[in-house]
């Protein structure tokens, strides 16, 4: 077991853990926040993915150890059940979920998109979302969802 110190939406989190262990584990396990899903367990996707240091990140593959002083946050900092985000009022308004069990790690990383590119066209918003996958086939809801978040965008500039 090491001491590892895990900052995860604005929270520092005191671990022992070993340092192989995957980030979804102490992020389920260890800090009970319970949005990133265990899908694959091979980062094919996307179920896990969180944001680390502004970027997208499968938390399945990425080991705890390598994240001391790096910024985590997960579908938990967009907003609640009461006042959901931007993006997740977009999801809720084009009925992007289905069963649900992929939209975290959806949500995640179209949010990382969105807050290096606020107004991206469908083209860039496709390929960046291709490596998460919804097995109910709402894709182009969520599509959808993000585009209608990024002519907001567009509109308040």
């Amino acid at each position: 077991m090491t001491h590892v110190t895990l900052n995860v939406n604005g929270a520092d989190h005191a671990l022992d853990l070993e340092p192989d262990m995957p980030l979804l584990y102490a992020l389920r396990n260890h800090i009970g926040l319970n949005g990133a899903k265990y899908g694959c367990g091979l980062g094919q996707c996307g179920a896990c993915t969180v944001i680390v240091d502004d970027r997208p990140v499968f938390a399945c593959l990425t080991p705890c150890g390598g994240l001391e002083g790096r910024k985590v946050r997960t579908v938990e900092s967009l907003g609640t059940a009461e006042q959901p985000g931007d993006l997740q009022r977009a999801f809720i308004d084009k009925q992007a979920a289905q069963c649900g069990y992929c939209i975290a790690g959806m949500l995640m990383r179209a949010q990382s998109l969105l807050e290096r590119n606020p107004t991206p066209d469908e083209s860039t918003i496709r390929e960046h979302m291709a490596g998460n996958l919804c097995r109910c086939g709402t894709h182009l809801r969520i599509i959808e969802a993000i585009s209608l978040v990024s002519r907001r965008n567009g509109s308040a500039a």
